[in-house]
């Protein structure tokens, strides 16, 4: 096993297919990684990156965890989100094809391993890894998460990151203006958008996943009032001409992520009014909540069950 994947890794790997109970049941780290649901997603990470050009010297790679954007200049490059460490030589190669300058700064849009796991890798390429001061806190800790019945070890020196941020930051790198923000808790208690100005060029990390489902962890902050309020400030933030790069999905625009604010809004009224008539969990569900939306936004990671316990949790 690659010594990357901690506990950590392979805990929140089962965020990303399953649901929290299907998690619990699992024996051992060893059975989930061979054979429970981490296995079947860390298969994806053997299939060929997506490059996908942009504009402005922007390119998305998808296929090593969350999706990973790279502005590249002469001076090198600046990249958002690290990938997993499974697919990081795979990674490394993309990325020279892109330009043979190396990755000065990498930004963790927060702290779940899909997005983080290939720090190590980046830190030891000479990158500087940067992060919202939760995020940090995150991977340096133990911790233990109820829902998941896991204690997460924390990850390596290597992989912690050495620049933090709180509120904000701005770059100028490559010739373009660069905004780190964030907004408070919204998918987690260490979100961080970067904005590339120039490009105008959007990446949300976690905080928008176009047309499916997103992962809320409320248990680290998150709660479906703050992705409302994080799709609401993108939103604002951004116009018809801007590109949005999702955590996950494809890359989307503007009206894509209006879709996804007004479906959060939906299922979180729908979910709150039943739950101020004291239904419970399982009446909840059984009412179908989601009803509206599940053909379109349940088909990847998390069907409308499994999003539905994730609002109401969170509410």
């Amino acid at each position: 096993m690659n010594t990357h994947f901690t506990l950590k890794t392979l805990a929140l790997a089962s965020c990303l297919v399953a649901s929290a109970a299907a998690f619990a049941q699992s024996a051992s780290q060893d059975d989930y990684f061979h054979t429970g649901a981490g296995a079947r997603y860390l298969r994806r990470a053997d299939s060929d990156l997506v490059v996908q050009t942009l504009r402005g010297n922007i390119t998305v790679l998808m296929g090593s965890g969350g999706n990973i954007t790279v502005l590249s200049g002469e001076e090198g490059k600046f990249q958002v989100d690290a990938g997993i460490g499974k697919s990081q030589d795979k990674l490394q190669a993309a990325l020279h094809k892109i330009g043979a300058a190396p990755v000065k700064y990498v930004v963790n849009t927060h702290w779940h391993w899909d997005h983080t796991d290939g720090n190590a890798g980046m830190h030891a390429a000479g990158a500087t890894v940067v992060a919202h001061k939760n995020t940090f806190k995150h991977l340096t800790e133990i911790t233990h998460v109820n829902a998941w019945n896991w204690t997460f070890d924390p990850v390596p020196a290597d992989a912690r990151p050495t620049l933090l941020i709180d509120q904000g930051k701005t770059f100028s790198f490559a010739g373009t203006r660069i905004d780190v923000e964030n907004f408070g808790e919204g998918h987690t208690d260490g979100d961080l958008w970067v904005y590339f100005k120039e490009a105008d060029i959007l990446a949300l990390g976690d905080t928008f996943w176009n047309g499916i489902y997103p992962y809320i962890d409320n248990e680290d902050g998150g709660s479906i009032d703050g992705a409302i309020k994080w799709a609401g400030k993108a939103v604002e933030r951004t116009t018809d001409h801007t590109i949005v790069v999702p955590g996950h999905g494809a890359v989307g625009t503007r009206a894509q992520l209006i879709e996804f604010r007004d479906m959060l809004v939906t299922v979180r009224n729908n979910v709150a009014a039943l739950k101020q008539q004291g239904k419970s969990i399982e009446e909840i569900l059984a009412a179908k909540p989601t009803a509206a939306f599940d053909a379109k936004w349940g088909n990847f990671v998390f069907n409308g069950d499994q999003f539905t316990r994730m609002v109401y949790a969170g509410l």
